[in-house]
């Protein structure tokens, strides 16, 4: 191989002028040059961006995907540059099974027939989820990796780049400070003791030498100055851009808000499903609050009394009673029929149960009304 040995002796003589200028301004015996107010805020404020970005970043992988040999295998395909192979949801290999199983117990059987409709839409729900991780992965993480892997790169190449410049600035102020002093002191203290002419040829001289040597100093200093301005200038404008960098990582962030809730939505839409298929197989499958969704009771007891002619009437409640406590109200509610109660805030009623009613509700008393009142309302009290 061929070696530039000049180029390599230089370099090394340049890494270790470095490196003594920066151990005596660690140690307190260099002067170091302060870069400006403004250039510190940016670049403290990019190092905070790169941190948090990282621990974003890995913790939703693992929200995403908890699995770590999944993570490992994703992430070497993403360094191979290779497409990964599409990967089942574990939701979609239940309903799989489910649907494998119904074949086998027979479609026509009442378990067939169940374990059929909760397959269907288990693979649904895997199919959901599985498009929300694919949008999440393109949305949000690819942004976060790419800063992370490009323009960051970018920014610490240019910043270590400002702190060499740095270093030399230093080392130039150093040696001028030096070759000034020298040649101060060779001014003060002339050596006249001969008067031969050789030894005032020999002092012009030396002083002429010295002279040059503040002149040779005081131009390297004004072009390490130079170069120093240079580069904080491309480094700030770096530093800048992260703004933008912000204000794209927030668009990605709530892109991929948008798309979970959309998800979740989904998900209940599903689940509710399920809940309304089931209830023609069992009595009693799941708690009317879920049949109707998570907002309204008044809602549920309406959507369960389309399933079952029971609803609890108040000449119902003259039925004999159990378990008579007493509760407190935890948030208003406001009867959505005349067999409901109203409830405030923090008062005190009574409470009790009748056989066979809804147990996500209970017979409020207070004084002379009573009615049905739910029981997430309510706090009971021993």
């Amino acid at each position: 191989m061929d070696f530039n040995v000049k180029k390599l002796a230089s370099d090394a003589g340049v890494f270790f002028t470095r490196a003594v200028q920066f151990t005596e301004e660690k140690l307190g015996q260099a002067e170091k040059t302060e870069l400006d107010p403004h250039l510190e805020n940016l670049i403290t404020r990019a190092d905070g961006t790169k941190n948090w970005t990282e621990k974003i970043l890995r913790q939703t992988e693992v929200l995403l995907q908890p699995n770590p040999s999944a993570r490992i295998e994703e992430f070497i395909y993403d360094k191979l540059d290779k497409k990964l192979p599409s990967r089942t949801t574990n939701a979609e290999l239940l309903g799989q099974y489910m649907l494998e199983a119904a074949n086998e117990f027979g479609p026509g059987t009442p378990y067939g027939s169940t374990l059929i409709t909760v397959g269907e839409y288990q693979k649904q729900l895997g199919g959901a989820e599985r498009e929300f991780l694919h949008t999440s992965a393109v949305n949000f993480l690819s942004p976060l990796r790419n800063f992370l892997e490009g323009d960051w790169r970018t920014i610490s190449k240019e910043r270590r780049l400002l702190e060499n410049r740095r270093l030399d600035l230093d080392i130039c102020k150093a040696r001028l400070k030096k070759a000034k002093q020298a040649e101060a002191k060779a001014a003060a203290a002339p050596d006249f003791q001969e008067t031969r002419p050789r030894n005032y040829v020999l002092s012009a001289s030396a002083s002429a030498l010295l002279s040059e040597e503040v002149d040779k100093a005081e131009h390297e200093l004004r072009v390490a100055q130079t170069e120093f301005d240079r580069q904080a200038e491309v480094t700030r404008l770096l530093l800048e851009g992260i703004s933008s960098t912000h204000v794209s990582h927030s668009h990605q962030t709530m892109l991929v808000s948008v798309k979970e809730m959309a998800r979740m939505n989904h998900c209940f839409v599903f689940f509710q499903k399920i809940a309304q298929s089931s209830a023609a197989v069992c009595p009693n499958p799941v708690s009317s609050t879920f049949l109707s969704g998570p907002t309204s009771p008044g809602a549920t007891v309406s959507s369960s009394s389309g399933q079952r002619p029971s609803t609890l009437t108040m000449e119902q409640t003259q039925l004999p009673v159990t378990g008579t406590r007493k509760a407190k109200v935890l948030y208003d509610y406001d009867a959505h029929d005349s067999s409901e109660l109203s409830l405030l805030a923090d008062e005190l009623i009574t409470v009790h149960t009748v056989p066979g009613m809804d147990p996500d509700w209970l017979i409020g008393e207070r004084g002379n009304e009573k009615g049905k009142v739910p029981v997430t309302y309510l706090e009971l009290l021993s």
